[in-house]
Parts: structure tokens; C-alpha cells; sequence
């Protein structure tokens, strides 16, 4: 069985199909048919959701962490332990929230068809700053479309409803809503089983491990960002499916010495808040990475662990020296990333093995360290070239270099023969063009409906010459820019 706030209702579920997702569960099995499907992959923001956590800070105070995520994408055994709000839940003894108030004063709505996911997107942005801020409004709004109003209405929408934020229902209720969710949270394992179709929720990693040593066949599931994706647009059917998002060591974030260690489940909006002060490159192209919704679900290792082509977090943390731990039972090993990646969706991962964590080495202070991500969108877009640069200089000759691609080949990758033509040389205009021509040798890159295969060896070797330019001119600040 699994349990969850609905709103303030109390909602135990266990025969249920696991396939099932909340923008379903809510419309079908509720009634609730605010939370509109748009696109059914996480793309228009039209069924965006709330989905409230306890948070325990290091003081012990408590308080609720509201997210907004895409509820498309999201299966309902991931609500264990949690509160669920959609735009039902919002309006109060017949007065319009202060978000929904605030899009009505400033026309914010034409059709309406996309207006809920809107308002949930405030309503969360409201949660979450103390004060207006037009840079987390933009961020907060990025993955929410309108195809009829325009956005300025809807900015101003937002900055009414944080210049006039008034408790309410939320927050009158919270010290009830902490208690409730400590009432219901999870001691043991979970479970949602529907008779051909189960999906299991962990606790602990050992018990994930036991778990997935009995069930080899089943999906691991963290964010579910891309593994939905196969019910809701191949309609495929998920028999068996294990739950990581609530085992607690795998959202862990330790910072040591000499490296940052991350849990293979923490949400690459909590990735950002680890990242950023160590690499600020790594933090600005995860703010490009996807969708604030998308940030809040999906997972750095599922972003690893997928093994797509064009995962945007791989190529940086490869060009970082970055390792994973990979577990399986009570044994671990620890390997180099570069070599997790084998061919096309093909790992190093045993059966029933799984990425317990991703280390990353702190920042040393004679490597200099860039990303770049070139996509036809400025936000929420997939790379046709994700590029990292970790060059080390000593007297202006390279000592050593990691240079890392995405989107170039069948597998994130080095270009080893663009490294070696580097290590050695003098740190100058004729050897970045020497390590231009080498990249030839180290990619022959496809042609698809992103990009050409021309296009994509020229991007590459235009963001090496950016990065030497920005090098020698560090007041330059051009970096993770788009390229249309």
C-alpha cells in the first residue's frame, strides 16, 4: 500500500495499476479534471502539478518544500509520503487563490486550456522567493506554454501574486500538513500492485538492492522523466517497477576534501545547489537542461543512467574526472564514467546492478573548466552539441586535457585524439587550430532532424575557438550559449 495527501484528504492506495499516472489518476480516478494534457511528455507545462515534502533542516526546524512537476510524467506510487496539490485544491471557501486571482486581474487567460498548469507554476514560484524576482518568474514559467495570450500578462501575473502574497489555506494549515505527513510517512516498504503489474518502493539501499537482485527484469524508476515516456507515448505496458526516489542515501548530497558525493536519485534541482559554487558552468547549463518541472524530477543518475547520446550531464562530468559507484547486493565498485558508457544504450551495469552515486572531484585551481550546450531553443531544448573543456595550464603550455562531447557520437565521449594534440603545446591560436583539425579524427557525427553531421564537427570546433578566446579574454562572459 502506499499513502498520500490529496490536497488535506488522505488518499491510501494499492490495487492500482502502476502504470498509472497522476494526470490520469487525477482526471479518471478523481474526477478532477482541471489538470489538462497537452502533450503527454513533459514538454507544454499544461497538467503541471504541486507536490509538497517534508523538509528537516539542519536545526531541526521543519517546514514543506513545494515542487512543481509534470504530472504526465509522473506515476503515482512516486506520491508516497507526500502531498499532492492540483488546482482543485487552490480555491478556499470560494475565494480564488492570490495566483489565480492575480491571472484573472492581469488577462492572463484567453482559452484557459493551459491556465492550470500556469497557476500551479505560480503558485509554486510564490511558494518558494520571499520576493518578486522577474529571473525566477521567467525560470519558473520556462516550461509552461501559451499559444494564445502572450507571456506578459502571465509575468505580471506572477509579479502581482508575489508583491501580494497573504497566507493561506497552505499556510494556516502547515503545522497540520507537517504532522499528517509525518503521520503517513513510510516505514516500510511499498507497494502498489494491480495483479499483472507491481511497482515496489524501497526505504533503504540495501533493501533496493535485495529488491533488485529478486526482480532483475524490473525498471528502476527515479524521476521517471524518460522511462514514462514509454507508456505515455508508445503506450507500452511496465509489468514491474521499483521505486528509488524514497530511499534516502540515494538523495544524499556529502561534500568532502577532495570531492562532492551525489546520490544517483537527488533532483538535478538540488544537483544545481551542490554544483554551481564548485563549477559555474555546470550550474548554468542545468539551468538549460530542461524545464524547471523537469529539474524537479528528473535525476542525475537517470540522466547517466539512460545512456543517451545527448544527456547533457555526461559529457561535463566526464571531462571532470567524474566516477560512479555501481552496486549490486552488498557489493560495490567504482568506476571512471567514461568507461560506464559502451555503445549505443549499452553499459558497463551488470544484471541487477544500479548507480548508488556519482563522486566529483572538487575544483583544482590550475584546471580552468567550461560547458557549452548549442540547441535551436535558448531554454527547455535537447542539444545537437553539448561541449565540456578542463584544460590545465602551467606556463601557459597545456599540461593535460578533458575535453568532452555530447551529441557527437553513439555514446557521451573524450576526444582523445583533440587532447593529445593539446598536451604539450603552447596555449595559443595555432594549437587550438591543430586541435580543431583533430577533432575530425575523434567523431564522425550523424545527420538528424537537430543538426547536420557538417554542422555539428564545425560547432564542435567553433566552441574549442570560444573557449581559447574566452581564455585569453576571461571579462568575456559568452559561455553555455545557444547557437540557432
Amino acid at each position: 500500500m502506499i499513502q498520500f495527501l490529496f490536497n488535506q484528504e488522505l488518499r491510501s492506495e494499492h490495487a492500482l495499476d502502476p502504470n498509472v499516472t497522476v494526470l490520469d489518476y487525477l482526471r479518471e480516478h478523481l474526477g478532477k479534471p482541471g489538470t489538462k494534457e497537452g502533450c503527454a511528455s513533459g514538454d507544454c507545462g499544461a497538467c503541471t502539478v504541486v507536490v509538497g515534502e517534508l523538509d528537516i533542516a539542519d536545526d531541526g526546524s521543519e517546514s514543506i518544500r513545494y515542487r512543481s512537476l509534470n504530472s504526465c510524467l509522473t506515476f503515482v506510487s512516486s506520491l508516497h509520503g507526500k502531498q499532492l496539490i492540483s488546482v482543485e485544491g487552490l480555491k478556499h471557501q470560494g475565494k480564488l487563490h492570490s495566483v489565480q486571482q492575480a491571472m484573472a486581474d492581469c488577462h492572463g487567460s484567453q482559452c484557459g486550456f493551459c491556465t492550470p498548469g500556469f497557476v500551479m507554476s505560480l503558485f509554486a514560484l510564490q511558494k518558494n522567493i520571499d520576493a518578486p524576482d522577474l529571473h525566477k518568474a521567467q525560470e519558473a514559467l520556462a516550461g509552461n506554454l501559451c499559444r494564445c495570450t502572450g507571456y506578459r500578462p502571465i509575468l505580471a501575473a506572477a509579479e502581482q501574486a508575489c508583491c501580494q502574497a497573504q497566507p493561506d489555506q497552505f499556510d494556516n494549515a502547515q503545522a497540520q500538513t507537517i504532522a499528517r505527513l509525518k503521520a503517513i510517512a513510510p516505514t516500510e516498504t511499498g507497494e502498489l500492485n494491480s495483479g499483472d503489474k507491481r511497482c515496489l518502493v524501497p526505504l533503504t539501499v540495501a533493501d533496493l538492492a535485495d529488491l533488485y537482485g529478486s526482480h532483475p527484469e524490473a525498471r528502476l524508476l527515479a524521476g521517471g522523466t524518460d522511462l514514462a515516456l514509454e507508456v505515455t507515448q508508445f503506450h507500452k505496458t511496465l509489468p514491474v517497477m521499483i521505486y528509488v526516489g524514497n530511499v534516502a542515501e540515494l538523495k544524499r548530497v556529502e561534500h568532502f576534501d577532495d570531492r562532492i558525493e551525489i546520490g544517483a536519485a537527488t533532483p538535478l534541482t538540488d544537483c544545481y545547489e551542490a554544483l554551481t559554487s564548485e563549477y559555474p558552468d555546470f550550474g548554468e547549463l542545468l539551468h538549460r537542461f530542461a524545464s524547471l518541472q523537469i529539474r524537479n524530477q528528473g535525476t542525475l543518475g537517470g540522466n547517466i543512467g539512460n545512456a543517451s547520446p545527448i544527456g547533457d550531464s555526461p559529457p561535463l562530468l566526464i571531462a571532470l574526472g567524474a566516477q560512479i559507484v555501481l552496486r549490486k547486493g552488498d557489493a560495490t565498485r567504482t568506476l571512471n564514467l567514461e568507461d560506464y558508457f559502451i555503445d549505443y544504450r549499452i553499459t558497463a551495469r551488470q544484471e541487477s546492478e544500479f548507480i548508488e552515486k556519482i563522486i566529483v572531484p572538487r575544483a583544482p585551481a590550475d584546471w580552468t573548466f567550461r560547458a557549452y550546450k548549442v540547441s535551436k531553443r535558448l531554454d527547455d531544448d535537447i542539444s545537437a552539441v553539448c561541449a565540456a573543456f578542463n584544460v590545465k595550464l602551467e606556463n601557459g603550455v597545456v599540461s593535460d586535457a578533458r575535453l568532452a562531447f555530447g551529441g557527437m557520437a553513439a555514446i557521451p565521449k573524450r576526444a582523445h585524439a583533440c587532447e593529445a594534440s593539446l598536451r604539450g603545446k603552447p596555449w595559443n591560436h595555432a594549437a587550438v587550430e591543430r586541435a580543431c583539425q583533430a577533432l575530425a579524427e575523434d567523431f564522425t557525427p550523424l545527420s538528424d532532424f537537430r543538426a547536420s553531421k557538417e554542422y555539428r564537427l564545425l560547432g564542435a570546433q567553433n566552441l574549442l575557438r570560444k573557449y581559447f578566446i574566452e581564455l585569453q579574454t576571461p571579462h568575456i562572459e559568452t559561455r553555455v550559449t545557444a547557437y540557432v
